[in-house]
């Protein structure tokens, strides 16, 4: 039997994340999963209120090349683009890459480069950067290796956000369906393992500007609570339909907005 950590300084917060993101149940989606997902984020991808709060934050002094892992559309690397000399963006999706390309082109940057590759992957001929970011792209099954390549391709700083409380979907409505959700590790993970690793994290908050369940039909209700939960059979689909019609406002209104816990550090 193993003996119970008498200290902070006696847990593995690496194992403690992996253990807890097993039991909860939560699955890391497929390339395809987000590939589905790209036209609809490359069209909210500039000018949020998240990527203006996340951008606000940074601190690019002295700094010529940003790598952007997890980018999705490019939100973040290309809100800073005109700042540095490179764009290095890094993602499993080749429709997320194709969006952020595409925007580059729109905005007439030539020094955005995607790089397709997963968190899981040999990253030996990814460049370190002076800056690396990882936005709302940390949700892997292994934070501490995870933390470790970021850290390793940043030269000077390092940025991420982390989801701030356990669920991307209100556990309400997926009893609707009669599913029961487990939390999954939220950002504390990411300080603790980096306090381990001899970092100093420094850490603030934001808030999204909607709710995950502010839809305006029961469709993209539907859509988004499959895209949270997984897989949804016919029956879920219209339970979770029907339950929608009966009353938007309440659908709307389920849960809290998203907050993310906004890490930096430095690396030299």
């Amino acid at each position: 039997m193993t003996e119970a950590p008498k200290t902070i300084f006696d847990i593995d917060f690496g194992q403690l994340y992996r253990e807890h993101m097993i039991a909860s149940g939560r699955q890391v989606k497929a390339p395809e999963d987000w590939d589905a997902r790209a036209p609809r984020l490359k069209a909210v991808a500039p000018g949020s209120r998240y990527v203006r709060e996340f951008v606000a934050r940074m601190d690019l002094a002295g700094c010529r090349s940003l790598l952007d892992v997890g980018c999705g559309a490019g939100a973040i690397g290309l809100a800073v683009a005109d700042r540095v000399d490179q764009v290095i963006g890094l993602d499993y999706s080749a429709g997320m890459l194709e969006a952020m390309m595409e925007l580059a082109a729109e905005r007439g940057f030539n020094h955005v480069r995607p790089i397709r590759a997963s968190w899981d992957d040999d990253w030996r001929d990814v460049p370190v950067c002076d800056v690396a970011v990882a936005s709302r792209s940390t949700a892997v099954m292994d934070l501490e290796a995870a933390l470790k390549k970021l850290d390793a391709h940043a030269g000077r700083r390092a940025y991420l956000t982390s989801k701030v409380g356990g669920y991307f979907i209100d556990p309400d409505i997926a009893a609707v369906i009669d599913r029961k959700l487990d939390p999954v590790p939220d950002y504390i993970y990411a300080v603790n393992i980096l306090y381990q690793m001899g970092r100093q994290p420094r850490v603030d908050f934001l808030q999204n500007d909607h709710r995950p369940t502010d839809c305006e039909s029961g469709d993209e209700f539907v859509r988004r609570v499959g895209f949270s939960l997984g897989r949804l059979d016919d029956d879920e689909r219209k339970r979770l339909a029907h339950w929608f019609d009966t009353n938007p406002e309440r659908a709307r209104a389920s849960g809290q907005p998203f907050r993310w816990a906004f890490i930096a550090w430095e690396t030299s």
